[in-house]
């Protein structure tokens, strides 16, 4: 039986997330703000939570209303009939996303969902579940657009990008769900070698290896929410979680360096926690070192910016690696993220595709450059022909 179901995500990465949810098997695509609606089974939503590379989280939706204020809301999620998702010894908590001229307080809100729940047992059963905000048994969202309100069991619980891999970071590692998203954007399916030259804690390099190998991310987590579920189909679950039939073979290499050896140490710890170490190589190298590990290779990376920045030079940094790409990377696309127009600017070549992705709270710019050999417009007309 199909139901409908929303996809989260973060903002910039709603189109990539709605195509790897067409190729999953969902129907009904539809992007949203953040978000991805579809429709499907209970198989495809326990496919999506472990497959899926740039969603968050994945809602069911339960119940859909309208209402003006947190009392309307509480009259209305009472009408559930709430013994068919928990029990009165089911820990739950709730999450509230508000964009509403009439809803100020999202906490508020939450409160209200809460208050409603409690008082339906206390009706029924004389007794009252608890609230527990770490590790409850059932997770709940409620999202409000204007007055929509829709309540929905999160299936996902810790946030998707949090793989399970990452057992050391360096500062302001990159979202494992960004990275993913980024190395879709450039169309990585892992035909050629890949380089990451600012690898810090090295998210880039495994999200690609994991793309390349077609291995679900899902895999290294240790539990999903929808496994608390009173409809939890265990045999199903085993049955998709275990198909490996869809996996393949690399026979490339992903090449990782940055010039702080610590940053090195913490790559190495999470490559092999994800027992990648057989097709990423690590080396501490500064950008001036550079050289293209083949011809035709793909360069994705997270340089300094914003928040991260602690070099003194850091114009000099971006010239260095514009420079660097123009003479050593002909005939490769190099992928470079940042919010700093300034940088950006100082890499010294005309980007060919420019997205607005949000990394953290950072508004940020991610471009592509393609480096052409020989004479640019012999570059421009072999690309149309």
């Amino acid at each position: 039986m199909e139901f409908e179901m929303i996809a989260k995500t973060f903002m910039g990465l709603e189109e990539v997330l709605a195509t790897e949810l067409i190729k999953l098997g969902a129907n009904n695509v539809a992007i949203q703000r953040r978000a991805v609606s579809f429709t499907g089974d209970k198989a495809l939503l326990y496919k999506t939570n472990i497959h899926l590379r740039t969603a968050s989280r994945v809602l069911k939706p339960i119940f859909t209303f309208r209402a003006s204020d947190a009392d309307e809301v509480y009259e209305q999620v009472k009408k559930i009939t709430w013994s068919n998702y928990m029990s009165v010894n089911t820990t739950f908590a709730i999450e509230s996303t508000v964009y509403s001229d009439d809803f100020n307080h999202s906490k508020f809100v939450s409160y209200r969902v809460k208050d409603a729940i409690v008082d339906w047992f206390k009706e029924h059963t004389g007794d009252r579940p608890s609230v527990r905000l770490d590790n409850p048994e059932l997770m709940l969202n409620i999202h409000i657009s204007q007055r929509t309100c829709t309540i929905s069991l999160d299936s996902s619980g810790d946030s998707l990008h949090k793989r399970g891999y990452r057992i050391s970071q360096n500062e302001a590692p990159i979202n494992e769900a960004l990275a993913a998203g980024m190395i879709l954007m450039s169309g990585w399916d892992g035909k050629t070698d890949f380089i990451d030259p600012m690898c810090g804690s090295g998210t880039l390099l495994i999200e690609a290896a994991l793309i390349a190998l077609n291995v679900p991310p899902g895999l290294y987590r240790s539990a999903f929410a929808f496994e608390k579920w009173k409809d939890f189909d265990r045999e199903l679950f085993e049955n998709i979680y275990h198909d490996d039939s869809k996996e393949r073979p690399f026979e490339h290499l992903i090449y990782g360096s940055d010039i702080s050896s610590r940053a090195i140490k913490i790559s190495e710890q999470n490559v092999k926690s994800a027992g990648l170490q057989k097709y990423i190589r690590l080396d501490v190298k500064p950008i001036s070192e550079l050289e293209a590990p083949s011809a035709g290779c793909l360069m994705v990376t997270n340089p300094p910016y914003g928040e991260r920045i602690t070099s003194d030079d850091i114009f000099g940094l971006y010239a260095t690696l514009g420079s660097v790409m123009k003479h050593k990377f002909p005939g490769s696309s190099c992928w470079l993220i940042s919010s700093h127009i300034e940088c950006l600017d100082k890499i010294g070549l005309k980007p060919a595709a420019r997205v607005k992705l949000l990394n953290g709270k950072l508004e940020c710019y991610y471009n592509r450059y393609d480096i052409f050999s020989g004479k640019r417009n012999d570059y421009v007309t072999a690309r149309k022909a």
